[in-house]
């Protein structure tokens, strides 16, 4: 049901552009809305993952980091039937964790400081394996297309005053109005489906690292973290709010309209409702996993390489 809510979504954002662009200069503009964002989609699809993780300033991580990190990545990626992925930790005291990259070969997991800081090994491991579902369910190339779509929409609403056709159709009041609520509308359908992927990446991130309370304790100490936290990057750069597991921004802590994110405390009751009746579920894979589903961090008796 998660996809085709997603597929629906999508080819809503996709009307919506097509019908500013048509509304703006005719059959035409529709056309030209349409070749547009292709460049734009074509654009951020190879660059999205570079231009985000320089926005977060991230550093990458080395195999052999002592953390650990790279290893309890590379480890839960086995477990998800994914290559493993580039690892870069964003120095920041807010816990928090994102995903990018167009496909899984092209992919990169980034945590904080703060995450690192804050959660048990366990905690962490929830966390890196709901992002690896990110990857794996192409989430993140989901979430590139709708934001560039949303970007082009606010873009051709912003220019309808200067074309003569928008304002014979509408007049000068409706031109106004859908400069307005144009942009509302393909942020509303941009945030629907990522809350919705959300919801698919944590029942999917608690079935990799096979334990789903994992998953949900992380979920609310990053959330009580992120609340008291800044992010000034994020701040700086609210577009890229959608990726965190847990919005960066100080808002929207119920499953409101203009919510990025599923309210914490609803994918916590559906993590907890899992765990009497979901196995853990292991991808195939070409290389042996350890039995607890994450790498020994090389130090005996901590609570975690980052304790």
């Amino acid at each position: 049901m998660g996809y085709v809510k997603t597929a629906m979504l999508m080819a809503a954002m996709t009307a919506l552009f097509m019908g500013v662009g048509y509304l703006i200069g005719g059959s035409g503009g529709a056309l030209i809305a349409l070749v547009v964002a292709a460049g734009m989609n074509a654009f951020t699809w190879w660059n999205s993952d570079r231009m985000v993780l320089k926005m977060h300033k991230a550093q990458p991580v080395s195999p052999g980091d002592r953390n650990g990190l790279y290893a309890m990545t590379a480890e839960l990626a086995r477990n998800a039937g994914l290559p493993e992925p580039k690892v870069y930790l964003i120095d920041t005291p807010q816990p928090n964790a994102f995903a990018t990259g167009r496909n899984p070969a092209n992919a990169a997991v980034a945590v904080t400081a703060g995450l690192m800081q804050s959660l048990s090994r366990e905690e962490l491991a929830g966390v890196i394996a709901h992002e690896l579902a990110h990857i794996r369910n192409h989430d993140t190339a989901i979430m590139t297309v709708t934001a560039t779509f949303a970007g082009a929409i606010s873009m051709l609403a912003n220019f309808a005053l200067f074309f003569g056709g928008a304002r014979e159709r509408m007049g000068m009041i409706g031109t106004l109005m859908m400069m307005f609520l144009a942009p509302m509308a393909a942020a509303l359908v941009q945030m629907a489906i990522s809350r919705t992927r959300e919801y698919a990446a944590d029942k999917a991130g608690a079935e990799i690292c096979g334990n789903p309370l994992w998953l949900a304790s992380a979920l609310e100490k990053i959330a009580m973290g992120a609340a008291r936290i800044d992010n000034h990057a994020a701040e700086r750069n609210p577009a890229t709010a959608h990726m965190f597991i847990i919005n960066p921004l100080h808002a929207h802590k119920h499953d409101r309209l203009f919510a990025t994110h599923p309210a914490t405390e609803n994918r916590i009751a559906a993590l907890r409702a899992m765990t009497p009746t979901t196995p853990p579920v292991r991808a195939q894979s070409s290389r042996p996993t350890s039995s607890s589903r994450i790498p020994k961090s090389g130090r005996r008796g901590d609570a975690g390489p980052w304790s």
